[in-house]
């Protein structure tokens, strides 16, 4: 099965869609079977369990259309993407910063 996202205003996922792979035999392909089921003009991206486009996207995930990456909501504010540290395969995630306030020095931790 293709899974595919609808894309809304601030590129921000409205919703997930699933089309058979008899179906969607391209990105493309099931676009065009998902605009022309729902009679728009959406814009729509394929997404995938297997570390294509870094991670799986689901509903409130963000596209990047730069890194050509879905990126999940900030889970607080103050925390900021790292791209470079993997758990899986590929998966952009969230660290917290902490100042330790004795030595003054900036502690990255992987949540």
């Amino acid at each position: 099965m293709a899974h595919f996202c609808k894309i809304g205003k601030g590129s921000k996922v409205l919703t997930v869609e699933v089309v058979h792979n008899n179906i969607a035999t391209t990105e493309q392909v099931g676009i065009d079977f998902l605009n022309n089921l729902y009679g728009t003009n959406d814009v729509w991206k394929q997404t995938f369990t297997d570390g294509t486009r870094k991670n799986y996207a689901g509903v409130g995930y963000k596209y990047d259309q730069t890194r050509d990456a879905f990126i999940p909501p900030k889970p607080y504010i103050s925390w900021i993407l790292n791209e470079t540290l993997v758990f899986g395969k590929h998966q952009l995630l969230y660290l917290t910063q902490k100042i330790d306030i004795i030595g003054m020095k900036q502690i990255k931790l992987g949540i």
